[in-house]
């Protein structure tokens, strides 16, 4: 009896023993954390999310991505479009800016200022309807500044779950209205928006202010050598545009959109002056022909590396077609007065409809910007917007009213459309820098206390922080 109580006793003992070790383990296991989930995985793990490729680069991940979007955000139902994006990974520890050119997405790893400045993850949208990122049939309708903003949203929403920290949006140019209209229309997503030359439109069919610009901008000098030079290329209509029409069969260009190479060709002169204070700055004026005594070949030249004589065929046209279509339809385009033309001038300045394939509906809706305008003059927050003095998009600029709160208004002096903080006078660059560190949340106590101690958190990189500004054809932002 004595034997087999003892047993029963060892026995009890040997499964409390075994029970309290297979406990302690649990609790070890517990205790321990989870492997991180690698940053791959987290962004795949999204629903819609795929991956196109990764591409190496050194101190980050780079990723091109397509995320599966409604065609149409108020009906979700009625089918998807695969858009393209890129995500330039840092850390999740660090804040993340959300950034869109307007048009197609670059799919090299690069850094805009404000990534730059808070040292964060850069998040790339291409815009829907640029290839290829466009539905397919393609319900031009679905083509609108709010259903943009709603990709925007959608996309913030599925990686604000990954990236915790404090977000900003940025753009240059259509860019920079695209971030715009984003706070308009989603005020709640982003915690700070830096808009660069981002042009306002208010009213369509009034532009008086761009004539006022190219009334004064540059010096009169310069002023008058350009208006030379675009009107001796109409004076010389008929043998450029012979050069025109070799150039084409040379090229392949067709003109069926625009209508005719005449068109064509004097869409491009048009586009001569404009083309040259936005792309170009005061000093480049001496490399401009004195018209009198040039050559038609150096008109030709002139012309063509400042507007591009293949802007305006069929093929320059085509990737661009979703820019003309909103410009027709929602965000105006300018007009301006030419009076050095008279009597030269067979169409002026083309409207957008004349640069979008016929068989697209366009319907313009001239209350669009107007609401946008207002809402920025009377609610924004913690936006700046950052302008360049010869920058011909620059005229007809956003302001900001009384009301709003942490905003600002700010110009590059002599820039062009190119401007950006950096080429601020110091004291505004300052101030933006650290406002910019501060909506990210990443400011450090020294330029919280004194503005003029802040300055970009991180080391500069010659390649992703290429700020060249790329020339485009036609007249666009």
């Amino acid at each position: 009896m004595r034997k087999t109580l003892g047993w029963l006793l060892s026995l009890v003992v040997l499964i409390g023993t075994m029970g309290a070790a297979g406990t302690t383990a649990q609790a070890a296991t517990a205790a321990q954390p989870a492997a991180a989930t690698d940053i791959k995985d987290q962004i795949l793990g999204i629903p819609g999310m795929s991956l196109i490729e990764e591409k190496p680069y050194p101190g980050y991940r780079f990723f091109v991505l397509n995320y599966e979007q409604p065609v149409d955000h108020r009906q979700p139902w009625k089918g998807t479009f695969k858009q393209r994006l890129t995500l330039l990974h840092k850390d999740v520890s660090r804040p993340s800016v959300f950034f869109t050119s307007g048009y197609n997405v670059s799919t090299s790893p690069r850094r805009s200022e404000p990534t730059t400045i808070v040292d964060g993850n850069q998040v790339s949208l291409e815009y829907r309807f640029f290839t290829p990122s466009r539905p397919d049939p393609a319900n031009w309708s679905n083509l609108d500044i709010w259903q943009a903003a709603s990709d925007q949203h959608r996309l913030f929403t599925a990686l604000k779950k990954i990236y915790k920290k404090n977000w900003l949006a940025t753009g240059a140019s259509k860019g920079g209205m695209t971030a715009t209209y984003y706070e308009r229309f989603y005020p709640r997503d982003m915690d700070g928006v830096v808009a660069y030359v981002a042009p306002n439109d208010v009213v369509n069919n009034e532009d008086s202010a761009y004539d006022r610009f190219f009334a004064k901008v540059g010096t009169k000098e310069c002023r008058d050598k350009l208006n030379a030079v675009q009107r001796e290329a109409l004076v010389r209509r008929e043998p450029l545009e012979a050069k025109y029409a070799v150039a084409a069969a040379e090229n392949g260009w067709t003109f069926t959109t625009v209508g005719d190479l005449d068109k064509a060709y004097e869409a491009v002169v048009l586009d001569y002056v404009w083309a040259f204070w936005q792309y170009s700055l005061l000093a480049d004026c001496a490399s401009i022909p004195a018209a009198a005594t040039a050559s038609d070949q150096a008109i030709w030249d002139s012309i063509d590396a400042i507007s591009g004589f293949s802007a305006y065929a069929d093929q320059g046209l085509e990737t661009y077609t979703p820019y003309y279509y909103q410009a027709g339809t929602q965000l105006g385009s300018p007009d301006i007065k030419l009076p050095h033309l008279k009597g030269l001038s067979r169409y002026g300045y083309q409207p957008p409809r004349n640069f979008v394939p016929r068989d697209i509906p366009m319907t313009f809706q001239p209350g669009v910007m107007a609401d946008v305008d207002k809402w920025v003059h009377d609610n924004a927050h913690q936006m700046l917007f950052v302008y360049g003095q010869n920058d011909p998009w620059g005229a007809e600029p956003f302001r900001l009213g009384y009301g709003v709160r942490d905003s600002y208004v700010m110009i590059a002096p002599g820039a062009n459309h190119g401007a950006n903080v950096a080429k601020l006078m110091d004291g505004e660059k300052a101030l933006a820098t650290a406002k910019i560190l501060q909506w990210a949340g990443v400011a450090p106590a020294a330029a919280l206390a004194d503005a003029g101690k802040a300055a970009p958190l991180a080391a500069p990189d010659a390649q992703l922080d290429q700020r060249d500004l790329e020339r485009e054809p036609q007249l666009r932002p």
